[in-house]
């Protein structure tokens, strides 16, 4: 039973897996009272005055106490953190990690200007929105209520917290930054002139052998340098008929 759990466990994407056992952890030591909230939120004037520079992190982990706000949360944060891992991210986790540095960075600006204590639930709707946008034929239901396609899922999340009372300020937060992202990201480079947000090419060669990867002598200049010895290695071995090691 625990050795059929580990494995499920160690089976997770590894971003999916830091990311929501970070959450659940940071819930549990509330839970405990290990911690309180009040060391956790999200407040410049501590992070700038008092150096609480781990506010910057945790405020990204905390959905609230035990409860079905938290189950909800951690259930989304899973499943399309997941599947945006597993699809269009597949061997591109540094891309991944990007757009959690992206996403990161964005809402604490955004933070600065707002009245928003906790980040998390933004950052679980920026995957939501980027996922339902590179699917938007996917067909989904709601709780069994309503039918609709993708590209509506972060609109319909946002609906759904209007009726239960909420804000909806952390959803558009969301939304706009995961609409940033894809716009950058998906719609700007297939534009004349139009160009990423950042050379993603590199991004593989930092978690993979290089000699997997055939490009890897036609990284960008300044990553040239950093793997300039590998590429001549690779080219005497080839050379003199050997293969490097797999």
């Amino acid at each position: 039973m625990a050795h059929s759990f580990t494995q499920e466990y160690f089976q997770i994407p590894v971003v999916t897996r830091a990311y929501t056992t970070a959450c659940i952890l940071t819930t549990a030591a509330v839970q405990l009272e290990v911690i309180t909230p009040f060391q956790l939120y999200f407040n410049p004037d501590l992070i700038i005055r008092r150096y609480q520079i781990w506010r910057l992190i945790t405020s990204f982990l905390f959905f609230g106490s035990l409860g079905f706000s938290f189950v909800f949360n951690i259930i989304f944060l899973y499943r399309y953190c997941r599947m945006l891992e597993e699809g269009c991210f597949r061997g591109r986790t540094a891309d991944f990690i990007f757009m959690f540095l992206f996403g990161g960075i964005v809402m604490t600006l955004f933070g600065l200007f707002a009245n928003v204590f906790f980040l998390g639930q933004a950052l679980i709707i920026m995957l939501v929105y980027v996922w339902s946008r590179r699917h938007p034929l996917v067909r989904m239901n709601f709780f069994g209520l309503l039918n609709f396609q993708a590209p509506f899922l972060p609109w319909v999340l946002m609906g759904f917290s209007l009726l239960l009372g909420n804000s909806i300020m952390v959803d558009l937060l969301g939304i706009s930054v995961g609409h940033m992202y894809y716009f950058l990201e998906d719609v700007f480079p297939n534009q004349p002139g139009g160009r990423k947000l950042y050379r993603s090419d590199i991004s593989p060669a930092l978690f993979h052998p290089p000699w997997r990867r055939p490009s890897v002598c036609q990284l960008p200049f300044g990553s040239l340098h950093v793997f300039k010895f590998v590429c001549f290695w690779k080219q005497v071995e080839t050379i003199f008929g050997g293969s490097p090691a797999p």
